[in-house]
């Protein structure tokens, strides 16, 4: 039976032990920390419960799929539930906008009364593009490896090369289909996704806003977290060896090809095939040694922008919020300041505001309401002097987490007399915590016309390694790595 060693126990690390378990390898799965799920993680305290990663999961067929393949159904081990309303946004003017899930007429509805008819013509014009879109895009930028055939076929027809536009970033896309500006907001927004900023990134991403509008917005019952542990306990039950709290340090490399592993203490673990669910540069830098093979691959990593990171805010609060909707998004009157400044490494003065409060039993005592409150931030740079962010530095996390305060009730949101607690977590902690490097959420950043055909391939030029995960092809968030190992288990085949 052909051995496989998974680095890392990330989502996208222990979807493909799984899915790899389930076509006949032996697999062991090694992950540094002692837990699994990555950078999907939970926090509690005193009945107060947070997701302190991602906290939305869109395209769930992208689970259902794992799951089915891989044992008893998705629905069958987690409790998976809409959120309605999906997103409520609230504009610098006081303007709202509250999204349903899932449901065309009500969003047209919902656009129409808040920004007016003309807003919700564009809107529906806006979705009818990305559904085009995403049927050119999807099977050969996210269902399976960059394929150069299918990707030139793309290339040579001009329907798809106009619905595209390879040329157009989302903002330019925006000013072409939105003449509110106020929507056009709700569309850059959809770049952070991606951990990128919307003047560089493609108009393709245009997709994000489909799929979370014909696909729906979901929560998973107890926290997303739950996701996470119920993938960990699929592993275990096909036979997939868990190690935590082993490090490797080093991917073998024998014959011109991936041989195994090497851990912190000098243990090896041969293997014929490995599957790193690690930042692409650390890989390629410093678990591998220099080699021909995958000098360009590492060069080209580091030429990328690195997508920026994110400041939390965990607080808990006494006495329900009137109106409060589980995701709202607070915008400033000038969100371009914000990318200038984290892209430059600087905290924004005055940046869009998320928070999620779950109204679910399981995440909040009796009359209160856990929030989970996030800012775009730039990366963890210890040394870089006014260039950059030391998160660790004293009093920096303090002071913006005041700020971040400030915001909140400055647009509408003041909880500071309904305040228990908080809780604090910068990119510093999220670099600590899961090996980003900086405390980048997404890898590298969707920047340029190119952006979907440079990151890290699955299979690597050097044979027997794989690349599994956020950093890698297709990208980063929940649905993403699930496909990245979708894709990666097809590459490596059945044992």
């Amino acid at each position: 039976m052909p051995r496989v060693v998974v680095v890392g126990a990330g989502m996208g690390g222990l979807a493909a032990a799984a899915r790899l378990r389930a076509l006949g390898h032996d697999v062991v799965l090694c992950e540094r920390a002692g837990r699994t799920g990555g950078k999907l993680a939970g926090w509690s305290r005193d009945g107060f419960a947070f997701d302190t990663g991602p906290s939305l999961l869109t395209l769930p067929a992208t689970y259902r799929d794992l799951f089915l393949k891989t044992g008893a159904p998705l629905e069958d081990v987690v409790d998976l539930q809409p959120v309605d309303p999906a997103f409520t946004y609230a504009f610098a003017d006081g303007t709202r906008l509250v999204l349903p899930n899932t449901s065309r007429a009500r969003t047209r509805e919902a656009v129409g009364d808040a920004l007016g008819g003309a807003a919700a013509d564009d809107w529906d014009a806006l979705i009818a593009h990305a559904a085009r879109v995403w049927e050119r895009t999807r099977r050969p930028f996210l269902e399976q490896g960059l394929a150069p055939r299918e990707l030139l076929a793309l290339g040579r027809d001009p329907r798809a090369v106009r619905d595209v536009a390879p040329w157009l970033t989302l903002r330019g896309l925006g000013r072409r289909l939105l003449r509110d500006p106020r929507l056009r907001l709700v569309l850059d927004r959809y770049a952070t996704y991606a951990g990128s900023d919307p003047r560089r990134a493609p108009a393709a991403l245009c997709t994000i806003p489909f799929v979370e509008q014909a696909f729906g917005a979901w929560h998973v019952a107890g926290g997303l977290q739950r996701l996470g542990n119920a993938l960990e306990q699929r592993v275990l039950e096909l036979g997939v060896q868990l190690r935590l709290g082993a490090e490797v340090t080093r991917v073998l490399v024998e014959g011109g090809r991936a041989a195994g592993v090497e851990l912190a203490g000098g243990e090896r673990l041969p293997a014929d095939v490995v599957v790193a669910d690690a930042d692409a540069g650390l890989v390629y830098g410093s678990l591998l040694p220099p080699l021909p093979q995958t000098r360009r691959a590492l060069r080209r990593v580091r030429r990328a922008d690195r997508s920026f990171g994110g400041f939390v805010l965990l607080l808990a609060l006494r006495g329900r919020t009137p109106g409060l909707t589980h995701h709202t998004v607070l915008f400033p009157a000038d969100y371009d300041a914000e990318f200038d400044a984290v892209f430059a490494g600087r905290t924004a003065a005055d940046p869009a505001v998320y928070v999620c409060s779950p109204d679910d039993p399981a995440m909040r005592p009796e009359g209160g309401e856990a929030w989970f409150v996030l800012v775009n931030a730039p990366l963890h740079s210890p040394g870089s002097g006014s260039a950059g962010t030391d998160w660790r530095a004293p009093g920096v996390a303090t002071a913006y987490a005041d700020q971040v305060l400030d915001l909140l009730a400055a647009r509408g949101l003041d909880m500071r007399q309904r305040l228990l607690w908080s809780e604090v977590r910068t990119p510093a902690d999220l670099e600590a915590a899961a090996g980003a490097p900086g405390g980048s959420i997404y890898g590298s950043a969707a920047h340029g016309r190119a952006a979907p055909l440079l990151r890290p391939a699955n299979r690597s030029p050097l044979p027997g390694l794989f690349l599994v995960g956020g950093s890698a092809h297709p990208g980063g968030g929940l649905p993403l790595v699930a496909l990245s190992a979708a894709i990666v288990a097809e590459q490596v085949g059945a044992a």
